[in-house]
């Protein structure tokens, strides 16, 4: 009977004093979707660990741990500038065994799902890439189309100059009016965090 209670002795030591290590890197998956269109401050965020966290050979967070989150700032897209910016801050790890940790990792990188948005400073701030491209691309477009009616229309290079003129403002208008790209995190997408300090699991 000696050699179960050692066991149980000496695994209650083990799980004393855990902790995850400084420098320590986690894999968290989206449970909610979040978007600049509708966050705001004080809106929690629910994550949950894609990996294990592992210190000395030992995981003292395994898959699947709940993390809750809290969104500090959203911002969303401007219509002429600005881009959209969403900041999170990770605030409690609660363990299989019920336990709860207090924690503040820094977002290191997002799964930018193809797009462009980023981890920007150490705030744990998103940003959306600016909208530029698709922007001139627009006004580009109706230009073009424009030009093209206006040559159909006068059947002289005057009638598709003013066509291209007209086709111009009315992209411009579009991108004057139309907001730039949100910050989109949806459902699954995948935030990396780094821990800048320990984090003692009691």
């Amino acid at each position: 009977m000696r050699f179960p209670a050692l066991f149980l002795l000496l695994s209650a030591a083990a799980a004393h004093g855990a902790e995850i290590p400084k420098g320590a890197h986690a894999l968290l998956s989206f449970i909610n979707s979040v978007s600049t269109r509708t966050a705001r401050e004080g809106d929690y965020v629910y994550f949950r660990t894609s990996t294990p966290i592992v210190n000395d050979g030992t995981i003292v967070v395994p898959t699947n741990s709940y993390v809750q989150g809290i969104v500090t700032h959203s911002k969303r897209s401007g219509r002429v500038k600005g881009v959209a910016e969403l900041g999170i801050r990770i605030e409690t790890l609660t363990l299989p065994s019920g336990k709860v940790v207090k924690m503040t990792p820094s977002l290191s990188s997002i799964d930018s799902g193809g797009g462009d948005q980023k981890i920007v400073g150490k705030e744990s701030e998103i940003k959306q890439g600016t909208s530029h491209g698709s922007d001139a691309a627009t006004i580009a477009g109706s230009a073009g189309t424009g030009a093209a009616l206006g040559g159909l229309t006068d059947r002289s290079w005057r009638g598709a100059g003013i066509g291209g003129g007209a086709g111009t403002g009315v992209g411009l208008a579009t991108v004057l009016l139309t907001r730039g790209r949100e910050v989109e995190l949806h459902q699954g997408a995948t935030v990396d965090v780094v821990f800048d300090r320990a984090v003692t699991i009691d």
